[in-house]
Order: C-alpha cells, then structure tokens, then sequence
C-alpha cells in the first residue's frame, strides 16, 4: 500500500509540474492590438493545395476572414490557386487588406498565368491589397535562377501601377542574391529560429530575429526590411535545444511582438490557421505552427490566460493514476493464488513500472493525437502505446507469478519451444510489437531523420517493465536467441549514430536513446530454454 501510495504522488506531482502554466508580459494575441499581418492558408481536415482541383469554398474562406479580422490587419496569401483567388473580395468586406502572393516556380506557363491572375486582382481591390509578393522561397527551392526572378519582378511592378513589389525568402537567400534590392519595393525576408541549420531555442528566438533584420538592413539600406515569416511550432520534435510546445509558441510571439512595438518594425506570422496537410511534407511539426487549431477553429492561447502545455492535465493525470492502481492490483490478485511471499525486489518493480507508465500515460496520449495523421502512423503509435499500456500490466503479472520474459521463440519458433498460454502469448506479442516499432523509428532515425518524433513516452512506458521482469526473473540458463541479439546489436548501434546527430541539447533523442539502450540490454539477456533430445 505504501508502494502504491508513493507512485500515485509521484503522478501527481510529474503532472503539476508538466502543467504548471505560463504567464506572459504581453497576450501573444490581443484583439486590442491586432497583428499587423498573418499568413493565411485556408485548407481544413483532408484538403489540401497538393490537389490542384480542390476549389474553397467562398464561404469557408469568408468564415475565415471574419475570425482573422478581429485579431489582425492584414492577411498573407501566397497564390491565387484552389480558390485563393476570392481572398482579396472576400477580406475587403470585413476591413483586412492582403499582401498578395504570387506563386512561382519551375513551370514558365504556370509563372504567367499566376502573374495575370494577381495583376487583374490589383486592379479590381486597389483599396484591398497593399502589396504583392512575387515568389515565394524559389531561389531556396532552386525552381528559378535570380536573373530570371528580377525580370519577374519587373513585369509585374511595371503591370501593378502604384502598388509596392517584394519578393520573400529566408534571408540568408537575400544576402546571396543582392541583385534583387534594386528590382523589390521593400526586402521581405523569412527568419525561423526553429528552422536554422543551428536551431535556435525559444528563449533566445526573439533576439535573434531580432539580430538578423538588422544584420540585413545593414546589407539593403533605405528600404523597409518586412519579416515575412516567423513564428514557432507548438508540437512536433526538438531539433537540439529548440523544443516545439503551446507555452515556447506563445512566448516566442509574445516576445516578438513586443520587440517588434518598441523598435517599429513589421512582422508577418506564420500562420492563422495549423495546416494539417504540411505533415505530409515536413512532419508532425509542420502542421502546428498556426495561431488557430485546424478543426475548431479556436485560438490557441486567448488573451488573459495562463498558457499550458497541457490544458486537460487533471484528465491526463487521472487516467495515468487509474493505469498504477491497475498495475498494482494485477500483482495484487496474482498473489492470492500464490503460497510464496513475493521479494521486496519484485514489489519494487512493479511500483516502477506502475509509476513510470502512470506519469507518461498523458504524455503519450497527446502525442498520439499530434503524431497520428495518415492511417500508417495512426496505427503504428496506437500500436506502441498499446504496448505501453498492456506491458506495465503483463509485466506485473509475470513478477508475481514467478516467470520469465518471454523470447520470440515461445511465439514464432519451433513446437518443442512454444509456451502457448495466454499470459505469456499476450506479453511475448507485446514484446515483439514493441522491438519491430523500436526498430523502424531507430532505422529512421539513422537514415531520415529531419521530420521524425521521437517515441520516448510510449516507448518508456512499454520497455520499462520488460526490463524490470528481466532483472527480477531473468531465465539464468539458456542460448541467447539470434532475433534478440540482431535487435539488441541494430538498436544499440543506432544509437551511437543518433547521439551524435542530434546533439546532447535535445533531451528528446537523449531520453530516446536511453530507452533504446535500454531495451537493447533486455533483449542481450534473454536466454531461450534449452530443449533435450
């Protein structure tokens, strides 16, 4: 009971830490001090502009407009492609103006068609858009050489009559590319702290922007240096110090925002709305960099409250002491039926894992709801945080009962090896479901890393107790099984590999890690039974 007591404070003090909420100088949205501007996409649930037959409808995009217009001037759009044409119409009537994109790219007759669309928008809402930007980021994509985006630039101011002209890329694309300044009416540049080759954290991100316009208005005097881009994603994976979370996205816009008021510069968001369809490109972290959730819509952090990372922590941590309780009462009743009093060592694994998958529960609830898109990734993670639910309770079960962590031969292997009771087919499934995910999310770490999360919550809670039952019952005699061994060797090579790639500042692949040597360890110490005759 003792045990059981201490693991339940344990959760409950994990989760008032995890929740203890921000309070910020400066709302990072205040409708009584709008945005100066936000990028806009209008795509909600499966659309998406990777369709190129997907129209909006003008009402959806009107529904946007009236919401954007209480907390911004101004609204970015970066073509006139799947209805993005009606913005213009449709933000003048709520009193926005549009910084108007125009698409470019590698397609010289798409170029075209993009810049007579936006040339005939110019002239029809003159009062509407207050400047257009040719180009998005195509010097960094390679689609177009500068000499060629200059004589764009050109056709289009010489077509636009008064209406300013920019172009917009990250800025060390400016610094490269100078000949541009003479073409631009203003220089917009995209500086995102996350992003940098050394990323940036979130506490030094406004600094650092910061840093950069001036270093780029050095270089391009006499012109207004807009920040075309910037902002900071609220879930996704860390890259070195730089962590994405509600509270780090809404200090680092505070903090921005308020520099920006007292040193007279403009600053374009990134974005109004999360855009679900950019984790088919960029990951989990691409589709949350918005000031609005994709589906209902609402603004994330509302002027006057507190920012948490977790806003239903009370509902997390409830469901994480209702797993220990359950894990305790498996050992519990698995001792009635026993005429053995179980060592200290045994109940001590048991709070462990109790404690461990009771603090993590809401933690990998969260990132299954952020992690999941696409019915791949859905299954793979419910799949793991499956095992992380059912290990703590199987492990709890075999502790008490005095067995073994069971190979993958009792499952896979020949008939004289199978242990074909329940118990121990349900633990050894989770064990292989658990290595297999292990596996894939270590090898693609290695070999595709960039928009990758880390499992480090789900994981913990699975391999956690298989390495307690391990330690308290480890079979003593026995050949080491081959498909233990390979997965043990794979996951402690990989992560000599993802140590050094990530760096010692992302304490998300360092927990990772841990937990792949971990695991790696366990399955070095399995031992297959021997089998007579």
């Amino acid at each position: 009971m003792a045990l059981l007591l201490i693991s339940l404070g344990t959760i409950a003090a994990v989760w008032w830490w995890l929740a203890t909420p921000v309070s910020l100088a400066r709302a990072p949205i205040d409708p009584a001090a709008k945005l100066e501007c936000v990028s806009y996409a209008p795509f909600r649930g499966e659309q998406t502009p990777l369709n190129s037959t997907a129209i909006i409808p003008a009402a959806q995009i009107a529904a946007d407009m009236a919401q954007l217009a209480q907390i911004s001037k101004c609204v970015r759009t970066y073509s006139i492609d799947n209805g993005l044409d009606q913005v213009p119409e449709l933000a003048g009537k709520v009193g926005l103006k549009v910084l108007q994109g125009v698409w470019l790219g590698s397609n010289r007759a798409k170029n075209l068609a993009q810049i007579a669309g936006v040339v005939d928008l110019t002239k029809r809402y003159p009062s509407v858009i207050t400047g257009v930007v040719v180009g998005n980021e195509v010097l960094l994509r390679g689609e177009m050489t500068a000499a060629d985006l200059v004589g764009n630039i050109r056709s289009v101011k010489a077509q636009v009559g008064q209406v300013p002209v920019t172009y917009a890329d990250v800025w060390e694309f400016w610094l490269k590319n100078r000949e541009l300044y003479d073409a631009v009416d203003f220089v917009t540049i995209h500086i995102l702290p996350y992003w940098e080759d050394l990323p940036i954290r979130a506490r030094n991100a406004a600094a650092h922007i910061d840093s950069i316009r001036k270093r780029v208005a050095v270089a391009f005097p006499a012109k207004e240096i807009l920040i075309g881009e910037t902002g900071w994603p609220s879930a996704g994976r860390m890259r070195e110090g730089a962590l994405p979370s509600r509270a780090n996205q809404a200090r680092v816009v505070s903090e921005l925002l308020d520099l920006a008021k007292r040193e007279g510069f403009r600053v374009n968001l990134i974005e109004a709305y999360d855009q679900p369809w950019k984790r088919d490109l960029e990951g989990t972290v691409g589709g949350y960099w918005g000031l609005y959730d994709a589906d209902a819509r609402d603004l994330k952090y509302p002027a006057g409250i507190p920012v948490s990372n977790y806003p239903t922590w009370k509902l997390q941590m409830g469901l994480g002491m209702g797993l220990s309780i359950v894990v305790f009462l498996t050992g519990m009743l698995t001792l009635r039926r026993k005429p053995w009093m179980p060592r200290f060592s045994a109940w001590l694994t048991v709070a462990v894992s109790a404690t461990v998958a009771g603090a993590l529960l809401g933690v990998a609830i969260d990132k299954l709801i952020y992690e999941s898109y696409g019915s791949g990734r859905s299954i793979q993670w419910a799949a793991l945080l499956a095992a992380g639910v059912l290990s703590p309770i199987l492990c709890a079960y075999a502790t008490m009962s005095g067995r073994s962590l069971p190979t993958f031969l009792e499952l896979l292997g020949p008939q004289p090896y199978q242990n074909r009771s329940f118990a121990t087919v349900l633990l050894g499934l989770t064990v292989i479901v658990t290595a297999l995910i292990a596996a894939q999310t270590a090898l693609g770490f290695v070999f595709d890393p960039r928009y990758r999360d880390f499992p480090f919550a789900a994981l913990s809670m699975a391999v956690v107790p298989f390495a307690g039952l391990m330690t308290v019952n480890r079979r003593a005699d026995g050949t080491r099984p081959i498909a233990e061994a390979t997965f043990a060797g794979l996951l402690a090579a990989a992560v000599v590999y993802i140590g050094f790639n990530e760096g010692p500042e992302n304490w998300q692949s360092v927990w990772t890690c841990a937990v792949y040597l971990l695991f790696a360890l366990t399955l070095w110490r399995a031992r297959a039974a021997q089998i007579q005759g």
